[in-house]
């Protein structure tokens, strides 16, 4: 059976809404979370050169499958995705793949809406967990992780993986 997600997730700062939408990503709309993900990488790995996403990475999100791409749109423009895989091997769960917020617009809420996209959608698919792996030294993001009560399921060397139970 398929499943819609449409759920709208407000962004607020301050107790106060923002002008964001959270929505899933529409296929025109890729080359701009390449310019996202090219920030982020630029931003956990600085001084290295990043290619970003080869041709083709993204339709997996775009093909009626059940991997999301969910965007944060202010007046007009993307800034901000959320890549979600859906697993169903021996363990089932979603994995946050790649995420990132341009600098601009850290610290607005954007990063906890899209996450609760990411895990209201895994509910709605009746996954009971959701993963990610963030790097050590990513501070911010480890901090947003903890704020929304993913704990550590592995020590990765330079990488944590996260878990939460949705």
């Amino acid at each position: 059976m398929e499943r819609h997600f449409a759920q709208s997730h407000p962004v607020t700062q301050g107790g106060i809404a923002m002008a964001s939408i959270i929505r899933p990503a529409t296929p025109n709309e890729a080359l701009r979370v390449n310019e996202l993900f090219l920030e982020m990488l630029d931003t956990i790995h600085p001084g290295k050169v990043h290619t970003g996403y080869d041709s083709g990475d993204l339709d997996r999100y775009f093909n009626g499958g059940e991997d999301r791409l969910f965007v944060a749109e202010n007046e007009g423009k993307v800034v901000a995705f959320l890549a979600l895989e859906v697993h169903r091997e021996e363990m089932t769960f979603t994995y946050v793949d790649d995420f990132a917020v341009t600098n601009a617009f850290r610290g607005q809420g954007i990063g906890h809406a899209l996450m609760a996209a990411a895990e209201d959608y895994t509910r709605s698919l009746d996954i009971p967990i959701i993963s990610l792996h963030v790097e050590k030294h990513n501070t911010g993001a480890r901090r947003l992780y903890d704020s929304l009560g993913y704990t550590l399921y592995e020590d990765q060397n330079t990488r944590l993986l996260l878990t939460k139970e949705v």
